[in-house]
């Protein structure tokens, strides 16, 4: 074949699918420049921490730098807004939170959608937990109750947000238990630690993983996981002590809905490679968390399903206020 007829082919085919070049340019250059990634949350917490664990690794897969951006506000919101109205080129991801994702916009007039971003990645599930200060006289979660039936929204119940899977497991179990906390909102898992080590609350929503990774002076009365988890196995879960709840804090990675396809393809592509590398699983391991690896767009497909049971629950129990 004469270098000639190698020239006119090349031609042919860039002729044939116009798309191909540009998309294979622009997947070329990119990123560049430093890849923010973006967190509603403030520093120290699980999903803060999640992502400074995530981003040197994701550094070394797509050749350039990625940097943890934190807006806490609103729940996630303020972060989530941000990455929806981001330039939609690869600079700019976000973090997300399940079930905070789907249910702020059913709750107020969001500033975003599920629709605004595009799935990279589902990395970890995380069990929301009901914890106390260790010298509580609140030994059980049958005491709790006891407690928060005896004096109607007199205990106090601590989340990171309204909306999120911490805030909802109170809203689930008020409704299964016939009781009434009051329900305190803090930006972050730090500033909640600190509340309940302080004894400024009686009780907290949060994780599995940062209350066990930082158990000194709390007790655990009880998780939402499906099952007991292998990291706290003393702890029951709120099914077998008889209240169908179930909640647990799905944790990912989005970009901005209309990154170019190519780019999108290489920023699941270095996920994917990333959750199988022995430092991230360790890594998330340390902290209590379990790996949930789950590609973007079936991660997506399986969130547009969940939002109508959202929706069903918000009728039933509005959460908002409770």
């Amino acid at each position: 074949m004469t270098t000639t007829r190698r020239t006119l082919l090349a031609a042919g085919a860039g002729l044939a699918a116009p798309g191909i070049a540009p998309a294979l340019a622009q997947t070329n250059r990119w990123p560049e420049k430093p890849v923010e990634i973006v967190v509603g949350f403030v520093p120290g917490g699980a999903t803060d921490l999640d992502a400074r664990a995530v981003a040197p690794m994701l550094e070394r897969r797509i050749g350039g730098s990625v940097v943890v951006v934190n807006r806490p506000g609103a729940g996630g919101e303020v972060a989530l807004a941000s990455v929806a109205r981001a330039r939609p080129d690869g600079h700019t991801l976000g973090t997300t939170n399940m079930p905070g994702l789907l249910t702020i916009p059913i709750e107020r007039q969001a500033q975003f959608k599920l629709d605004d971003f595009a799935g990279i990645a589902n990395m970890v599930t995380d069990p929301t937990a009901i914890t106390v200060h260790e010298e509580s006289p609140y030994r059980t979660l049958a005491d709790l109750l006891a407690a928060a039936r005896a004096r109607p929204d007199a205990i106090t119940y601590a989340s990171p947000g309204v909306g999120t899977d911490d805030h909802l497991q109170l809203v689930l179990l008020q409704a299964a238990t016939g009781t009434s906390f009051t329900h305190v909102v803090f930006q972050g898992d730090p500033q909640l630690m600190t509340a309940v080590l302080g004894r400024q609350v009686d009780s907290m929503g949060l994780n599995l993983g940062p209350v066990s990774a930082n158990r000194d002076k709390l007790r655990t009365l009880a998780m939402a996981g499906a099952a007991r988890s292998s990291f706290r196995p003393e702890v029951p879960t709120l099914k077998e002590l008889g209240f169908d709840v179930e909640m647990a804090s799905e944790r990912g990675l989005v970009a901005p809905a209309g990154t170019p396809p190519a780019v999108l393809a290489k920023l699941r592509e270095a996920m994917g490679d990333v959750v199988q590398d022995p430092a991230f699983v360790a890594a998330f391991r340390a902290r209590f968390t379990e790996p949930r690896y789950e590609e973007g767009t079936a991660w997506f497909t399986r969130l547009r399903g969940l939002q109508e049971g959202y929706r069903t629950l918000w009728q039933r129990t509005p959460w908002s206020q409770r």
